[in-house]
């Protein structure tokens, strides 16, 4: 048995299917989409919820998610897309460049819009919607594997990565072997799925402080991602410009994650707390109130009583 001295690369990056080309970049993303859909139902079905609201958040979380990650990506990596030198090149999501931090606020904003139409409470949602977002992240990342990019620096070590001449950055085509850093993400996103639904069941958490640790874990997650990552970007202080944004987005939000679960009171413990899995209860009916009788007035028969003239003592 031959063992891989390094992780081999894919050929191709498409596939013809007829007059139909498929991209295996979009094809993990549709993966991941369904992957996070499919874990978010099964965790609000379990809390008495329906999959028609899945299906609905997923629609226009997703729609919402794709437009914010693009625009993320064309405002923090606007020299890349200058080197496709069409009129559609900020759009061109089949050429990669999605930024996980615009996709999720994007998304989950769209997303926040549909549960409070609902009727449903926003801040479960996030608790319950925070380990599929690590999920879809976890498969989504094979995308840049199948595309051969946003790999890290050169290594000797057996599960290398190779790169072909062709996708090799300026400055390193003498190197064939660089970091995966798809895959350290990728195995460190499935971590953190697990992590999260383990401390789930071992604490109470004040909804959404689930989601707040979601998004501290990736943050600190995608900044030692940064370190090891040598595709083209903006530097600030001898950091990359995402680098930067991860520090800023894991201090926010473990600083929400203290101030909220264990600093701040409780409004209303029992709208805070997190619903029980299990079957959905029925409401029970209550019924009406009989009306109370009146009870009839006794009338006094007799003249009224009366004060009369100049015997009324003046107020003290």
């Amino acid at each position: 048995m031959m063992l891989l001295s390094s992780i081999p690369s894919p050929e191709h990056s498409t596939v013809a299917l007829g007059p139909v080309t498929i991209h295996f970049y979009g094809l993990m993303l549709l993966l991941a989409i369904a992957a996070a859909m499919g874990l978010m139902g099964v965790r609000y079905v379990r809390r008495g919820g329906n999959w028609d609201l899945v299906f609905q958040v997923a629609v226009w979380g997703v729609l919402a998610g794709v437009v914010g990650a693009r625009l993320y990506h064309d405002a923090t990596s606007w020299n890349e897309v200058a080197q496709i030198h069409h009129w559609w090149a900020p759009f061109a999501v089949w050429k990669g460049g999605l930024g996980i931090y615009g996709g999720v606020l994007f998304g989950v904003g769209a997303g926040a819009i549909v549960v409070r139409r609902a009727g449903e409470s926003i801040s479960k949602m996030l608790d319950i919607v925070a380990p599929a977002l690590l999920l879809a992240q976890a498969v989504g990342r094979w995308g840049n594997w199948w595309n051969q990019e946003l790999f890290g620096k050169p290594t000797n070590l057996p599960w290398g990565l190779h790169i072909d001449p062709a996708n090799r950055p300026a400055g390193y085509e003498r190197f064939s072997t660089f970091q995966p850093t798809f895959l350290y993400e990728s195995l460190l996103a499935l971590v953190g799925v697990g992590l999260l639904i383990l401390l789930e069941r071992r604490f109470r958490f004040r909804a959404p402080a689930l989601f707040a640790l979601y998004v501290a874990y990736y943050a600190l997650v995608r900044f030692f991602m940064e370190l090891l990552r040598i595709d083209p970007a903006h530097h600030f202080l001898g950091l990359r410009l995402n680098a930067w944004i991860s520090i800023v987005v894991f201090v926010c939000a473990w600083a929400f994650f203290v101030w909220w679960q264990l600093i701040r009171p409780p409004a209303s413990p029992a709208s805070e707390l997190p619903d029980e899995p299990g079957p959905s209860r029925p409401t029970k009916k209550r019924r009406p109130k009989a009306p109370k009788k009146k009870e009839p007035s006794v009338k006094v028969k007799g003249p009224r009583m009366s004060v009369p003239k100049g015997r009324v003592r003046p107020g003290r």
